[in-house]
């Protein structure tokens, strides 16, 4: 504090970050993501230890958002993964009204790690508000038809974990909407997203994929089916 000014709480965190910093280990880490971002070199066990005192404190909704976006601000890519963190461990202090934010967090520096942090971060908002607002998911219906893959990849993913409280009808309406396109990432996240419910509804995912002409790319089809059996 050389100015006599409180250190802020993303700078906290970016001080905890170089602290362990290793720079033998950041080309790796570097080239494992296409070289698209710059890391300070942390793995993931010694990144949350480093700042899991920061994390911990309640913050409220507005706090969390701000923290996240100056985190999303900065250029390594570590940062934005302790604002997934954070904003997992407080999600219960965001809601419904939030989502915008988060899906704004989407857009920025986006590539599949980041975006599927957050994807869980937004299925436990929307699952939360849905409780108490069945109309909770038309955010999703919205971000399914985004311009930015990403956001869309986002609704895809968003019922993860959701099991018995997955609305089935969306899940394959999605598939079924999204299944024309030729990005991997999507393709990728329909699989995921059907993988994801067979583990409780097996045969109502079976039915889906076996539908009378029923379309899905062969990775789509592949990553869906490798627990079933069945499947024409």
């Amino acid at each position: 504090m050389s100015d006599g000014n409180p250190v802020s709480w993303p700078d906290r965190v970016r001080q905890a970050l170089l602290a362990v910093a290793d720079a033998q280990r950041a080309p790796a880490m570097q080239a494992y993501l296409r070289g698209q971002f710059p890391f300070f070199g942390i793995p993931t066990p010694l990144r949350r230890q480093a700042v899991s005192s920061l994390i911990k404190p309640r913050q409220t909704a507005a706090e969390l958002l701000a923290n996240a976006r100056a985190l999303w601000a900065m250029p390594e890519r570590e940062c934005q993964y302790v604002a997934v963190d954070l904003l997992a461990r407080q999600v219960r202090q965001l809601g419904e009204g939030d989502l915008a934010t988060l899906l704004e967090l989407v857009r920025l520096r986006s590539w599949w790690d980041s975006v599927d942090g957050l994807a869980g971060v937004v299925g436990d908002v929307v699952r939360a508000a849905r409780r108490t607002d069945p109309d909770a998911q038309r955010s999703m219906d919205s971000a399914l038809a985004d311009g930015n893959l990403w956001v869309r990849r986002v609704a895809m993913l968003h019922q993860l974990g959701w099991r018995g409280e997955t609305d089935r009808r969306r899940l394959f309406a999605y598939a079924e909407a999204l299944a024309g396109e030729e990005d991997f990432f999507i393709r990728k996240a329909i699989g995921w997203a059907l993988r994801d419910f067979a583990r409780c509804e097996p045969q109502a995912v079976l039915d889906f994929l076996n539908a009378p002409g029923r379309v899905l790319s062969s990775l789509s089809r592949r990553e869906a089916a490798k627990h079933l059996t069945g499947l024409n």
